[in-house]
């Protein structure tokens, strides 16, 4: 494999993980909680938080996006 093509996807992967993580920071800064249905259970000093809905709409958006982006990039 030519290391300067390895070089790139590695620099693509690691802008988006950028975006992505701020993103979560900025979601966090306003509030963002998570969406209806997470799981959340608290009894005591025991607290457990599933946030299977939120998982299911991150799984969502970026199965679109990679999608799209593999769609564009074999034309």
């Amino acid at each position: 494999m030519n290391f300067e093509a390895l070089g790139k996807i590695i620099l693509v992967f690691a802008i988006v993980l950028f975006i992505i993580g701020g993103l979560f920071c900025l979601a966090g800064r306003v509030g963002f909680k998570g969406f209806p249905g997470d799981i959340f259970y608290k009894k005591g000093d025991f607290s457990f938080h599933f946030p299977i809905v939120t998982c299911i709409v991150i799984s969502l958006i970026l199965t679109a996006a990679i999608n799209l982006i593999l769609f564009f990039l074999r034309r």
